[in-house]
């Protein structure tokens, strides 16, 4: 790779109360580059978006954006967080929330409104939220509404665009039409983004690469280097087939785990 890569995280690791969450985890991130960080519930996702977002310590290894390793966040990082529950009668519009994407960045004088407006309709318009920018956030469905926060969390141009499982909920066709949307702004934008999520069905056709967590060890590359029986297995410590249904991946774990599962 020769451009410094956006996201380096080198050897990461995490203990909390004695217990390893995270161990020896590495992988980078170019510009433009749709990376899908996999891995069931309590595998470690949240715990290395915390990690990367500066908001948990490490026990091992670095993380730095483009070779530099500032403090928290540092104006780099664009972050769309688990779970974001709207009040339906909340009284805010959906380009007011994105507008609050400027509030939050060292800007020095407050831009003028009329540039102001205009960035948050630019950006409501790259998400597809035209046609509701003037819409209650809370009564927005939601697919609506992570457009809404996908726009909020690129509005201060971001180098690193970081989303926490933002597919859950969400039925299939509004699955597919965010991650359309993410791939098509990342590279329009030069973004790097890394996505979280349980199963990397919705992802496969626009990631680049994957890192696939499970108890906390990571393995990084291409989905057809990282999702095969012979990395899994030793990745999870136990046998795990890949099965190529219909398009799907199905990842099934072996004896010590009853339960096959979409990963």
């Amino acid at each position: 790779m020769t451009e410094t890569p956006v996201l380096e995280v080198n050897g990461v690791g995490v203990a909390l109360s004695g217990r390893t969450i995270l161990h020896d985890v590495t992988f980078e991130i170019a510009a433009g580059e749709f990376v899908g960080l996999i891995g069931s519930n309590g595998a470690g996702k949240t715990t290395l978006l915390r990690v990367i977002l500066g908001l948990q310590p490490t026990t091992a290894g670095t993380v730095r954006f483009g070779g530099v390793r500032p403090g928290r966040g540092a104006g780099v990082i664009g972050y769309v967080p688990q779970k974001v529950a709207l009040d339906p009668d909340l009284p805010l519009r959906a380009r007011d929330v994105v507008a609050l994407g400027l509030d939050g960045q060292k800007l020095g004088i407050p831009l003028p409104s009329a540039r102001r407006r205009a960035l948050v309709d630019e950006l409501l318009s790259s998400v597809g939220a035209s046609d509701f920018a003037d819409a209650r956030v809370g009564q927005l469905s939601g697919g609506q509404q992570q457009r809404v926060l996908i726009a909020h969390a690129l509005i201060s141009q971001p180098r690193l665009l970081l989303l926490d499982e933002p597919l859950a909920n969400l039925d299939i066709r509004s699955e597919q039409e965010i991650v359309e949307l993410l791939a098509r702004v990342g590279r329009e934008r030069g973004v790097a983004v890394l996505l979280s999520a349980h199963d990397l069905n919705p992802l496969l056709p626009v990631m680049d690469r994957i890192v696939y967590l499970a108890d906390g060890r990571a393995a990084a590359g291409t989905t057809d280097e990282i999702v095969q029986s012979s990395v899994l297995t030793g990745l999870y410590g136990r046998r795990v087939d890949v099965l190529r249904i219909d398009g799907r991946v199905l990842v099934v774990a072996g004896p010590n785990d009853a339960h096959g599962h979409d990963e």
